[in-house]
């Protein structure tokens, strides 16, 4: 079954950077959470991002005021595909179709100095797939971030967030 992306893209007006997925996770029924990126209740990213910045943020709107503060886009690389098991996994995903038009616009209406990819997946499915983008914006900075995904272990949680404090942009 063909799945189409959950919540299209958030590009802030002072987007200066792009935090760049694969694709949303599947939907729980049960999950109430499930109303933005990143949202499965397994994911770290939203409680490593808490732990970065010090803040509670319970709700999308708050994500939404965050990033939006931090001049943050947020898009995944996969518009629709589909998925061969039931999972949430990236080698799970098939048959993609590219958010190529989005991605587009985001770095020509916008500019974009960093692009933070959320696993080495998708890293290196951009610099395949969107090599047009990737030479005609040569000084951007491309940055894989520690997967969120509690299946990536190479780093522990409190390694992840010291890592994304590293490399995410202060707050002002």
């Amino acid at each position: 079954m063909i799945e189409k992306h959950a919540f299209g893209d958030f590009v802030p007006k002072n987007a200066k950077y792009l935090m760049l997925g694969s694709f949303t996770a599947r939907k729980n029924n049960i999950d109430l959470s499930y109303d933005w990126f990143y949202c499965t209740k397994r994911n770290q990213f939203w409680s490593i991002i808490e732990k970065v910045y010090n803040l509670n943020l319970p709700d999308k709107d708050s994500k939404m005021k965050l990033f939006t503060k931090l001049g943050i886009a947020f898009s995944d690389m996969i518009l629709s595909c589909e998925r061969k098991d039931n999972n949430n996994l990236d080698s799970n995903l098939t048959n993609f179709v590219y958010n190529t038009t989005a991605i587009r616009n985001i770095f020509k209406s916008n500019g974009i100095q960093k692009v933070f990819f959320s696993s080495r997946f998708v890293e290196k499915e951009f610099k395949r797939k969107f090599t047009k983008i990737v030479d005609k914006f040569p000084s951007v900075e491309f940055i894989t971030l520690p997967s969120p995904s509690p299946r990536y272990a190479a780093m522990s949680k409190e390694e992840k967030i010291k890592k994304y404090k590293e490399l995410f942009p202060k707050m002002h």
